[in-house]
């Protein structure tokens, strides 16, 4: 045997060459590599001539190896057993491993609440796309399977979707101008806001989060006058600043310091956020280990 010309020799003539010793029959070998006979019977001689000995004897009752043959097997072995357990550690690794991950986080909490978490997922995936949105829009997208998963703020309209609930509840607190009197308060009930202007959102936003947020104010007493709420956290704040509202936001909230605001406590304790795991069924084995992982990574007030 000469090696010039076995440097490109394809490993699958060696499979084939190994099936075909192990079965003494050509047509046995073709039906166990999912092949007819007469390809394999040339990818054999193929292998002869690359390798310029005869490997079976053939005759009527079947095929026998030669003294060549015999050698070739066991040169061959090792070289397919590691093939073998190559492929078998490659597959372990692809099922393990998680490449991607898209994950949603509202923008209901307040983000800081969120950088334990995303420490952690980022030591188990290779690439972690997040986005940042308003809880409504994070379940289109896990709907639409743009999202893998998203952590969102409940109640919400979830109808489809697997929702694990994270534990812990986010209680809403007053956004207050510094300059009103209520400012000074140590903790307000809501009938006590009712002269003043309470930035909010419009229904359709979030209909089952508005839904319950007025049920609340209704047995608190509460009817404010309702100015539509800016989209983004700090054109609101900025508003609330310069006297113009309140708003009722999340308690995670208060770790933003900004001039002009104050957060105080309500005295009704029944208004909060609870935050919640979203998914589409079809993900929720593959992702059990985000549940996991997230449950003492997040931090929410309550």
């Amino acid at each position: 045997m000469t090696t010039s010309t076995l440097h490109s020799l394809d490993i699958r003539l060696l499979r084939y060459f190994a099936v075909v010793a192990e079965e003494n029959n050509m047509s046995r070998a073709a039906q166990r590599l999912f092949m007819s006979q007469p390809p394999l019977s040339r990818h054999i001689r193929q292998l002869e001539e690359r390798l310029g000995v005869t490997l079976f004897v053939r005759h009527t009752k079947g095929l026998t190896l030669t003294d060549e043959g015999l050698r070739v097997l066991e040169i061959i072995r090792p070289l397919l057993a590691l093939q073998e357990k190559t492929y078998a550690a490659l597959h372990q690794l692809a099922q393990n491993g998680v490449p991607v991950l898209r994950l949603g986080l509202s923008t209901a909490f307040e983000q800081g609440v969120f950088a334990s978490l995303e420490t952690q997922v980022n030591t188990r995936v290779d690439t972690l796309h997040v986005v940042r949105h308003g809880s409504p829009e994070l379940v289109r997208q896990v709907r639409r399977g743009k999202l893998d998963a998203a952590l969102v703020a409940l109640p919400l309209e979830t109808a489809g979707l697997v929702v694990t609930l994270l534990g812990g509840q986010d209680p809403l607190i007053a956004a207050l101008p510094a300059s009103w009197p209520e400012a000074s308060l140590t903790s307000l009930f809501l009938n006590a806001l009712n002269h003043r202007p309470l930035f909010w959102f419009k229904r359709e936003r979030n209909p089952a989060f508005f839904d319950y947020t007025r049920q609340t104010f209704r047995r608190a007493g509460y009817s404010p006058v309702c100015l539509e709420e800016p989209l983004q956290h700090d054109v609101l704040l900025a508003r609330i600043a310069h006297g113009d509202g309140l708003s009722l936001m999340p308690s995670s909230f208060a770790a933003i310091q900004r001039q002009g605001v104050v957060f105080r406590p309500l005295s009704d304790p029944e208004l909060h956020i609870s935050a919640g795991l979203v998914m589409l069924p079809e993900n929720a084995a593959r992702l059990q280990w985000v549940t996991t992982l997230i449950m003492p990574s997040l931090t929410i007030s309550g």
